[in-house]
């Protein structure tokens, strides 16, 4: 995946760039706690997660895609109306979030807008193709 590949170069350059600029004074937990970025997990994880804590699952595939076949309980918010509904449909910014869309392209879009609006806790685990577990029909 280039998003991982990408996340292993900046990881790599930083700690080159850390270590050869000198003393820097160390990250506290505060601050590493208060940088979000996008987990990608897999599916089984996903799953775990619903079964095991409170977790919000957003579908980010389009109305029709939704209405025909998503996960039971997920909500829809569409890849394109991120930037002007996301704090409606999804107000709070701490919650667990496990977003999905058909093969697991606009789902990382959608994480990374997430993040960069100030969502603390996004989830990637791809497209409804590779879920296994059940889907439901209908507008909701």
């Amino acid at each position: 995946m280039k998003y991982k590949n990408m996340l292993k170069t900046a990881a790599a350059l930083t700690l080159i760039l850390s270590v050869g600029c000198g003393a820097k004074d160390p990250v506290t937990e505060e601050e590493k706690k208060s940088e979000s970025e996008v987990q990608v997990i897999s599916v089984e994880e996903a799953k775990n997660m619903m079964e095991e804590q409170e977790v919000i699952i957003v579908d980010v595939r389009t109305r029709a895609e939704f209405e025909e076949a998503h996960i039971e309980g997920a909500i829809l918010l569409t890849l394109d109306t991120i930037p002007n509904q996301a704090e409606e449909i999804i107000p709070d910014k701490t919650a667990t979030y496990l977003l999905y869309c058909r093969s697991g392209n606009r789902s990382n879009q959608a994480a990374n807008l997430l993040v960069d609006m100030g969502y603390e806790k996004i989830y990637d685990f791809g497209g409804i193709i590779d879920w296994t577990y059940g889907t439901v029909s209908g507008a909701e």
